[in-house]
């Protein structure tokens, strides 16, 4: 691969500098330049170019290519001006299959939630029957620090790369589905589409679908042929996937369903049985997804990792016969709360507080659909472990599970997720109840 002109770099986190290294590496004296919407452009080796300044760049075809971050919308206007100035727009992920895709096994999984982990049970049960396989995409390395490292490579993707993903996998996967990142795909409808991008096309690859992807028509669709589907484990398999699961870190039915599809994924591929038992007892579970504390006699559960009313209630599943505080609410994005506040009497919720912005709509649903549940609508995190640390004779665990990205007060569910375990340990290790 070579460039003839320079490159822009548009957005400057983990991606663009492999990106930016990888450039480096392939042309060291390519003209590289950085963009940002916000923040600082601190990628080495770059010049800056500033957003409202791209129009011009752009109209001076001051750059010959736009390598576009995940977290940049694809369809922001300014790269419907680039396509019309016959600058074309990649990704790290295309840049990768344009020079490693040959001659290596790829699988690539995608879905709304319980990537992650089906990815990573993936690459455990893959390594550990003894098989050259590398992780990368959102959970390991980028694509392009990955590089020609391993003969297998499992990708976990996103709908930001599914979106324009220019290669075939040899296994495509989706864990399930449901609506999610509405102000980057502009509707629901072209999330779907674009999540879905990632099978509804021509090819001969083979498709491995989640429980709940199974069941879904849209998807069902989107396989076109039904003959491309990996094989179901048998019922010897599926019992020692299913006694692996329950010896393991592995919390509620969503993650068995997350194990048995990356075993499905794992034997097409090669793995041994001993393999995958292995691997599911290798995982440890990604931080801020179910991660347990202890303070105060207090079980906290930290799921800032939730971002959709589904995620809340696999969490809530995941912790049968307790008596749960629920912590949830976030950034908008359309979600519908009317059928997670019906069930939280019966996931054990006897106290529900709840944050800006879309905590208002889950709290009038939980008040009309469960009025026997506590609700209290506060301004921040801080508000609600204090509000709960007041009166702990309602519940045994509090879960923070928030069914909503963090953006209106986080930099990221990371941080979100970091806070409320700090004002936990601040405000339930020192009380007695």
């Amino acid at each position: 691969m070579r460039f003839d002109q320079p490159v822009l770099l548009y957005g400057a986190g983990r991606e663009a500098l492999s990106t930016r290294q990888f450039l480096k590496r392939i042309q060291p004296d390519l003209p590289v330049y950085v963009t940002v919407d916000s923040g600082v452009a601190n990628i080495p080796e770059t010049s800056a170019i500033a957003a409202s300044d791209l129009p011009a760049a752009i109209a001076a075809r001051q750059f010959g290519t736009i390598v576009k971050s995940p977290g940049v919308s694809r369809y922001k206007p300014i790269f419907a001006e680039a396509a019309a100035a016959g600058i074309p727009v990649t990704s790290n992920l295309n840049l990768w299959g344009a020079t490693y895709r040959a001659n290596r096994t790829v699988i690539a999984i995608s879905g709304t939630k319980g990537k992650s982990t089906t990815a990573t049970l993936v690459h455990l049960m893959l390594a550990r029957s003894g098989l050259d396989a590398g992780l990368a995409g959102n959970v390991g390395l980028a694509p392009l620090e990955i590089a020609d490292k391993h003969a297998i490579v499992v990708f976990e993707l996103s709908s930001y790369q599914t979106a324009d993903m220019a290669f075939l996998p040899d296994i495509a996967a989706i864990t399930n589905l449901y609506p999610e990142h509405v102000d980057w795909h502009g509707s629901v409808e072209r999330y779907y589409s674009d999540k879905l991008n990632l099978v509804d096309r021509d090819g001969s690859f083979a498709v491995a679908l989640g429980q709940a992807a199974a069941g879904n028509a849209r998807v069902a669709m989107a396989v076109r042929d039904h003959r491309r589907l990996v094989r179901d484990l048998n019922e010897e398999e599926a019992i020692i996937v299913e006694s692996a699961v329950a010896r393991s870190r592995l919390k509620g039915s969503h993650n068995l369903d997350n194990a048995i599809l990356a075993a499905q994924i794992a034997l097409a591929v090669g793995a041994t049985l001993d393999g995958i038992v292995a691997g599911i007892a290798a995982f440890r579970p990604l931080p801020h997804r179910l991660e347990e504390h202890r303070f105060g006699g207090i079980t906290v559960v930290n799921d800032s990792i939730s971002t959709t009313p589904e995620a809340t209630k696999a969490a809530l599943a995941a912790y049968p016969g307790r008596r749960i505080a629920l912590i949830a609410g976030g950034h908008e994005r359309e979600q519908d709360y009317g059928e997670l506040a019906t069930l939280l009497p019966q996931r054990g919720v006897t106290t529900l507080v709840t944050l800006p912005v879309t905590g208002a709509r889950l709290a009038s649903a939980a008040r009309d659909a469960a009025p026997g549940i506590d609700v209290a609508e506060v301004p921040d995190l801080e508000s609600a472990i204090v509000s709960l640390a007041s009166d702990r004779s309602r519940f045994d665990t509090v879960i923070l599970s928030p069914g909503a990205p963090s953006y209106n007060q986080f930099k990221n569910f990371e941080e979100r997720g970091a806070r409320f375990v700090e004002l936990c340990r601040i405000h339930f290790e020192d009380t007695t109840p």
